[in-house]
């Protein structure tokens, strides 16, 4: 910023010098030409004194330079050149027909509207296997956009070398879970402590695509064979599901992954303390813990199994979900009540009903036509 300033200071002084020389110019027209012989005698005689005592000129400044080169133009500026060399005066022509080319091309070919190139950055970021060709071509042939590679480029969100347009890429694994989401299940354990300080397992398992809690349930010794058993009663036969993604706990042995591959479930372990990779199921973990078991002490395994049962039915039929539009994993069928009103009023003939979940600690609304 402070060379910007420079520059700008710099250019101001040499237009207003060229100014006053230029107006002094205009002005000698109108003189005679035996006065300007005169006056051209009398400074060259100072010149000389300067040259006999060999007094070095100071450097010039920019502004200086610019009106010598300017000025030469409209005489034999050889024989009046004393300061400095003629291959210097000439270096100095050459600099300002350059700097004067290159701020005449400076602009180039006009950018892109803004909305186009949101628009391909967008293509970009949404689409990880594409290329500069393959953006270009989809700009063009669907919606009409007429743009070459080297343009799209130009815009690329990244360095060009960065993406290759012909090598194909794989897909990152947000970008895997959010495109198989209906065909994934994730599981994971999360630990609860009774009353009486005894350490409890809440084994869980979701579906990614909907949300829902599939399955759900409680136990002081978790092991394979329980695990596995628990595999049983959550996945149907029928199911359409295809990948299992679980943490690499001892729990989840070998022998277990094997049998799950029997379900028809190819097994994805996450890597070694990334939770993230397993992002949903910690997450459903959180909530667990954030809105059921941070304000419950269960008293014994019993009891935990139906708190969270009832927990569970108000996660997947009443819990509205952000990620889900907001919606409920299991939506219940539309209400008849949502006639053509404002979207501030209630129907008149409804009223609100409150349910209770957890003795209180959640509520479920819903609306009850009023009898007649």
């Amino acid at each position: 910023m402070p060379q910007l300033k420079q520059h700008f200071q710099c250019l101001i002084r040499i237009l207003i010098n060229t100014a006053a020389e230029s107006v002094r110019y205009v002005t000698s027209l109108a003189r005679s030409r035996s006065v300007l012989v005169a006056e051209n005698l009398f400074l060259r005689k100072q010149l000389a004194f300067y040259q006999e005592r060999q007094a070095r000129p100071r450097r010039l400044t920019d502004a200086a330079r610019f009106s010598l080169a300017l000025w030469s133009h409209l005489f034999n500026w050889k024989d009046a050149l004393v300061i400095v060399k003629p291959e210097t005066l000439i270096r100095w022509h050459r600099k300002g027909f350059k700097l004067f080319w290159r701020w005449k091309s400076r602009a180039g070919r006009p950018r892109l509207p803004e909305t186009i190139r949101k628009l391909i950055v967008q293509m970009v970021r949404e689409n990880p296997t594409w290329g500069q060709e393959r953006v270009a071509d989809e700009l063009s042939v669907k919606l009409g956009v007429c743009v070459s590679p080297r343009t799209v480029r130009a815009y690329w969100p990244v360095k060009p070398g960065d993406r290759d347009p012909k090598k194909i890429f794989s897909q990152r694994w947000s970008t895997f879970v959010r495109n198989h989401a209906q065909a994934i299940l994730a599981c994971d354990f999360l630990v609860s402590v009774t009353a009486g300080f005894r350490v409890l397992y809440v084994f869980v398992v979701m579906e990614i695509g909907t949300r829902r809690i599939l399955h759900f349930n409680v136990t002081a010794h978790p092991t394979a064979a329980w695990t596995l058993q628990q595999f049983r009663e959550a996945i149907p036969s029928d199911h359409s599901y295809t990948f299992l993604i679980h943490d690499r706990d001892s729990i989840f042995s070998a022998e277990l992954d094997k049998s799950l591959n029997s379900f028809g479930l190819k097994v994805l372990r996450t890597p070694v303390q990334s939770p993230k990779a397993n992002a949903y199921c910690e997450r459903l973990m959180g909530t667990i813990r954030r809105e059921c078991l941070d304000y419950m002490i269960p008293l014994s395994e019993k009891h935990l199994r139906k708190v969270l049962r009832e927990w569970v039915s108000h996660y997947n039929r009443g819990r509205p979900h952000a990620s889900l539009g907001p919606e409920v994993p299991e939506p219940e069928p539309k209400s008849l009540f949502k006639a053509e009103r404002h979207r501030h009023e209630l129907p008149p003939d409804c009223r609100i009903r409150a349910k209770e979940v957890l003795a209180g600690l959640h509520h479920e609304y819903s609306l009850e036509r009023e009898a007649a």
